[in-house]
């Protein structure tokens, strides 16, 4: 009963607030469609933070798309091996999920420790911040100690099979009853944070000002007094 409602109920109530919430949210508060800013009362650490976050965060997820939307036998048939991907994997996800990482880090300890910033924000911005920090915390040990101390798990096999057959409407529990635990965790917290998503500061990642790029030039002119 517990792996059916962790692996089958409760990633389905996840995606369907994920849906319905930003609906909602669109539809009865596009003024607060937004993430405060807060670089006016500090700025460097929010800077070297939200680079470092950004420049990681990209490649990771694109790295989780390819990792559990792409079936291990289409990587096969394209040349990429289980060792070759598995090296890909540890030290190139490795590599920019510590980017990833540290750059948490410093946004989460400048929301935390900075009074003024603290004060500025929400409760949801800091749970926000700190469940992405967990979220990336277990990822990284996940994909840096949990695939050292058990190389013989796969988790196109396991994993990768249980996500997609979640959009075919027929996932199977079974399938993560031998997923690690840090791998349980990272999953039921990413889901998580896909449920929280359309009430936080998170639905200004869909606010991308594209109109910005075709935008004619603001010309500011100088005038002298009189």
């Amino acid at each position: 009963m517990v792996n059916q409602f962790l692996w089958v109920i409760f990633p389905y109530i996840c995606m369907a607030i994920f849906i319905f919430g930003h609906i909602y949210r669109y539809r009865t508060d596009q003024f607060h469609w937004t993430a405060k800013s807060s670089e006016f009362i500090e700025k460097k650490q929010l800077m070297i933070g939200s680079i470092l976050f950004h420049l990681g965060i990209i490649p990771v997820i694109l790295g989780h798309v390819s990792g559990l939307g792409i079936p291990k036998s289409w990587m096969h048939a394209v040349g990429v091996n289980d060792h070759l991907y598995h090296i890909g994997a540890i030290y190139v996800g490795g590599f920019f999920g510590f980017m990833t990482l540290l750059g948490m880090i410093i946004l989460t300890f400048r929301r935390f420790t900075i009074r003024s910033v603290r004060m500025l924000s929400s409760a949801s911005d800091l749970v926000v911040n700190s469940l992405l920090l967990f979220i990336v915390v277990m990822g990284m040990y996940a994909t840096l100690v949990t695939n050292v101390v058990q190389p013989e798990f796969d988790y196109r096999s396991s994993i990768s099979v249980w996500f997609r057959d979640l959009f075919f409407l027929r996932p199977d529990p079974a399938l993560m009853s031998g997923v690690p635990m840090s791998f349980k965790i990272h999953v039921l917290a990413g889901f998580a944070i896909f449920a929280l998503w359309p009430f936080t500061r998170l639905v200004h990642v869909w606010s991308v000002p594209l109109i910005y790029v075709g935008r004619s030039y603001i010309l500011y002119r100088k005038h002298k007094a009189n």
